[in-house]
Protein backbone atom coordinates (compact mmCIF):
# COMPACT_ATOMS: atom_id res chain seq x y z
CA UNK A 1 0.00 0.00 0.00
CA UNK A 2 0.92 3.51 -0.63
CA UNK A 3 -0.08 6.46 1.83
CA UNK A 4 -0.06 9.74 0.82
CA UNK A 5 -1.03 12.81 3.20
CA UNK A 6 -3.24 15.63 2.08
CA UNK A 7 -4.67 18.59 3.77
CA UNK A 8 -7.54 19.87 2.62
CA UNK A 9 -9.61 22.91 3.76
CA UNK A 10 -7.46 22.98 6.89
CA UNK A 11 -8.34 19.06 7.19
CA UNK A 12 -5.40 16.30 7.05
CA UNK A 13 -6.41 13.17 5.34
CA UNK A 14 -4.37 9.85 5.40
CA UNK A 15 -4.53 8.23 2.37
CA UNK A 16 -3.13 4.53 1.32
CA UNK A 17 -4.27 3.45 -1.76
CA UNK A 18 -4.37 -0.42 -2.09
CA UNK A 19 -4.47 -3.07 -4.94
CA UNK A 20 -6.35 -1.59 -7.90
CA UNK A 21 -8.46 -4.29 -10.19
CA UNK A 22 -9.44 -3.40 -13.43
CA UNK A 23 -11.18 -0.12 -12.84
CA UNK A 24 -11.56 -0.72 -8.78
CA UNK A 25 -8.80 0.81 -6.31
CA UNK A 26 -9.18 -0.14 -2.65
CA UNK A 27 -8.34 3.05 -0.82
CA UNK A 28 -8.37 3.63 3.14
CA UNK A 29 -8.82 7.50 4.23
CA UNK A 30 -8.70 8.07 7.94
CA UNK A 31 -8.82 4.36 8.50
CA UNK A 32 -12.20 3.90 6.96
CA UNK A 33 -12.40 1.50 3.63
CA UNK A 34 -13.53 2.34 0.47
CA UNK A 35 -13.85 0.97 -3.08
CA UNK A 36 -13.09 3.54 -5.69
CA UNK A 37 -14.12 3.01 -9.30
CA UNK A 38 -11.82 5.06 -11.85
CA UNK A 39 -13.08 6.00 -15.08
CA UNK A 40 -11.72 3.51 -18.00
CA UNK A 41 -9.08 4.61 -20.09
CA UNK A 42 -9.58 4.65 -23.46
CA UNK A 43 -7.14 3.12 -26.12
CA UNK A 44 -5.44 6.28 -27.47
CA UNK A 45 -5.58 6.40 -30.84
CA UNK A 46 -2.10 5.95 -32.62
CA UNK A 47 -1.84 7.47 -35.80
CA UNK A 48 0.56 6.00 -38.10
CA UNK A 49 3.25 8.46 -38.85
CA UNK A 50 4.74 7.59 -43.31
CA UNK A 51 8.15 7.76 -43.41
CA UNK A 52 9.35 9.80 -46.76
CA UNK A 53 11.01 7.61 -48.73
CA UNK A 54 14.37 9.28 -49.95
CA UNK A 55 14.59 10.68 -53.80
CA UNK A 56 16.54 8.86 -55.67
CA UNK A 57 19.92 10.48 -56.26
CA UNK A 58 20.62 12.75 -58.79
CA UNK A 59 22.07 11.49 -62.08
CA UNK A 60 23.29 13.04 -65.47
CA UNK A 61 22.41 13.02 -69.47
CA UNK A 62 23.91 9.65 -69.29
CA UNK A 63 22.62 8.15 -66.17
CA UNK A 64 25.85 7.98 -64.16
CA UNK A 65 25.34 9.42 -60.15
CA UNK A 66 26.10 12.98 -59.84
CA UNK A 67 28.81 12.72 -57.21
CA UNK A 68 30.00 16.06 -55.53
CA UNK A 69 33.68 16.18 -55.17
CA UNK A 70 35.66 18.45 -52.94
CA UNK A 71 37.74 21.01 -54.84
CA UNK A 72 41.34 19.47 -54.87
CA UNK A 73 43.51 20.87 -52.30
CA UNK A 74 46.41 23.14 -53.53
CA UNK A 75 44.39 23.99 -56.72
CA UNK A 76 46.80 25.68 -59.35
CA UNK A 77 50.13 25.14 -56.84
CA UNK A 78 48.44 27.33 -54.08
CA UNK A 79 48.05 26.09 -50.61
CA UNK A 80 46.55 27.77 -47.26
CA UNK A 81 47.80 27.04 -44.27
CA UNK A 82 45.31 27.28 -42.26
CA UNK A 83 45.43 27.72 -38.43
CA UNK A 84 45.12 24.26 -36.04
CA UNK A 85 43.32 25.38 -33.24
CA UNK A 86 41.48 29.14 -32.33
CA UNK A 87 43.93 31.63 -30.92
CA UNK A 88 45.59 34.73 -31.32
CA UNK A 89 48.05 35.80 -33.80
CA UNK A 90 51.04 37.09 -31.84
CA UNK A 91 53.90 37.36 -35.03
CA UNK A 92 54.07 37.07 -38.70
CA UNK A 93 58.25 35.69 -39.04
CA UNK A 94 57.72 35.90 -43.13
CA UNK A 95 57.05 38.29 -45.86
CA UNK A 96 54.96 38.30 -49.57
CA UNK A 97 57.58 37.01 -51.39
CA UNK A 98 59.59 35.29 -48.95
CA UNK A 99 60.86 31.58 -49.87
CA UNK A 100 59.90 29.18 -47.33
CA UNK A 101 60.68 25.43 -46.71
CA UNK A 102 58.25 23.17 -45.14
CA UNK A 103 59.90 23.15 -41.84
CA UNK A 104 59.60 26.86 -41.44
CA UNK A 105 57.56 28.78 -39.09
CA UNK A 106 55.02 31.58 -40.75
CA UNK A 107 52.99 32.09 -37.81
CA UNK A 108 53.26 32.45 -33.89
CA UNK A 109 49.71 31.53 -32.43
CA UNK A 110 48.84 32.29 -29.30
CA UNK A 111 45.94 29.31 -27.77
CA UNK A 112 44.99 28.92 -24.43
CA UNK A 113 48.27 30.72 -22.98
CA UNK A 114 50.61 28.72 -25.14
CA UNK A 115 52.63 30.25 -27.99
CA UNK A 116 52.10 28.02 -30.96
CA UNK A 117 54.40 27.76 -34.13
CA UNK A 118 52.63 27.05 -37.54
CA UNK A 119 54.99 25.70 -40.33
CA UNK A 120 54.41 25.90 -43.95
CA UNK A 121 53.86 22.74 -44.68
CA UNK A 122 54.92 22.89 -48.26
CA UNK A 123 57.96 24.21 -49.92
CA UNK A 124 57.73 27.61 -51.91
CA UNK A 125 56.72 31.40 -51.77
CA UNK A 126 54.39 33.35 -49.93
CA UNK A 127 51.91 34.71 -52.04
CA UNK A 128 49.33 36.19 -49.54
CA UNK A 129 49.64 36.72 -46.16
CA UNK A 130 45.62 36.89 -44.96
CA UNK A 131 46.33 37.65 -41.12
CA UNK A 132 47.69 40.75 -38.88
CA UNK A 133 49.66 40.57 -35.80
CA UNK A 134 47.07 40.90 -32.78
CA UNK A 135 44.03 38.72 -35.03
CA UNK A 136 41.67 36.69 -33.64
CA UNK A 137 41.54 33.41 -35.60
CA UNK A 138 39.18 30.68 -35.29
CA UNK A 139 39.90 26.96 -36.26
CA UNK A 140 40.76 26.35 -39.98
CA UNK A 141 40.69 29.94 -40.70
CA UNK A 142 43.36 30.64 -43.68
CA UNK A 143 46.49 32.35 -42.63
CA UNK A 144 49.00 32.46 -45.45
CA UNK A 145 48.98 31.30 -48.64
CA UNK A 146 51.96 29.40 -50.35
CA UNK A 147 52.66 28.88 -54.10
Amino acid sequence: MKEYKYKINGNTYNVAIGDIEDNVAQVEVNGVAYRVELPEKKAAAVAAVKAPRPSAAPRTATGEKVIAKPAAAGAAGKKAVKAPLPGTVLSIPVKVGDAVSASDTVIVLEAMKMENTIKAGIDGTVKEILVSAGDAVADGAPLVVIE
